[in-house]
């Protein structure tokens, strides 16, 4: 079986300067809560602190989609646009979808500091 391993690059390159400033102005916020580590996989990015906390999920042409996977559904939120439950599971995809520098607000933070801390 031959494996194709992914680098960062994969998914980065040529992209508009415009995602790729959401996408560094994103990756320093989480910076500031700790220590992160990216690790692209076939279809993604997931990120990492002491486990896998996000993944990133698309880099399109002006921003940047996050999935946030919580134990429960938080509904009272006004960054998600979507929560859907993985099949079978008690698994919760926050889905985030960064178009500018503000839409990563407190709000969004808090999510993603609980998203680290997460056992």
């Amino acid at each position: 079986m031959v494996s194709e391993e992914k680098y960062l690059s994969d998914f980065l390159n040529g992209k508009t300067e415009y995602t790729l400033g959401l996408f560094r102005f994103f990756m320093d916020q989480l910076a500031e809560m700790g220590k992160i580590s990216l690790h692209p996989t076939k279809s993604m990015i997931a990120i990492e602190s002491k486990t896998t906390f996000a993944y990133i999920t698309q880099l399109g042409k002006n921003f940047v989609h996050v999935v946030i996977p919580f134990h429960q559904a938080y509904l009272d939120n006004l960054c998600f646009s979507k929560i859907a439950q993985v099949p079978g599971t008690n698994q919760f995809n926050h889905h985030l979808r960064i178009y500018f520098k503000e839409d990563i607000n407190d709000e969004v933070k808090s999510f993603l500091k609980m998203a680290i801390a997460k056992v």
